[in-house]
């Protein structure tokens, strides 16, 4: 069973674009089969080995896309609100340690990037924030230790 990926409408939009382009080069990826399978003996045909590699691969990204597109729930932006941290809640934490102040937004894995603040709820810092409320202490398990953290504010 598959499990269910919480994406925004726009993370979703994204995800098919992305689809139409990788379903865009399977007929180049197959006419590139088709030609280095003339040139000969396809045991030590390198380029035969290299298309038929790229064609692998291609097709695995696009099966892991399907499946991420077929088990999409859409979070309806309008039912969240900021009592407590959810999904798509931008949240501003300080490190009780270090004192430094970072603000995430919790998202669905696939739109995580962490350059742009995004974070996924999945990860151990999203799993710990999720639920709690302003000036809540947050204690997490991570790599290196425990973190410790207060959450500040929590926006949409």
């Amino acid at each position: 069973m598959s499990s269910i990926h919480y994406l925004t409408q726009n993370g979703l939009d994204d995800l098919k674009a992305e689809l139409d382009e990788l379903l865009t080069q399977r007929p180049v990826i197959s006419k590139a089969i088709a030609e280095a399978r003339d040139k000969g003996d396809l045991s030590e045909n390198a380029e035969y080995d290299a298309a038929r590699e790229a064609q692998g691969m291609l097709e695995l990204k696009i099966t892991k896309l399907q499946n991420t597109i077929a088990n999409a729930r859409v979070i309806d932006e309008s039912k969240i609100n900021t009592d407590h941290v959810q999904m798509l809640n931008k949240v501003k934490i300080k490190n009780l340690k270090t004192g430094t102040i970072v603000e995430y937004t919790l998202v669905g894995e696939s739109e995580a990037n962490f350059k742009e603040g995004k974070l996924a709820a999945a990860t151990p810092i999203g799993k710990a924030l999720m639920g709690k409320k302003k000036g809540d202490l947050v204690e997490v398990s991570v790599p290196s230790g425990k973190l410790q953290f207060e959450i500040l504010e929590i926006t949409l």
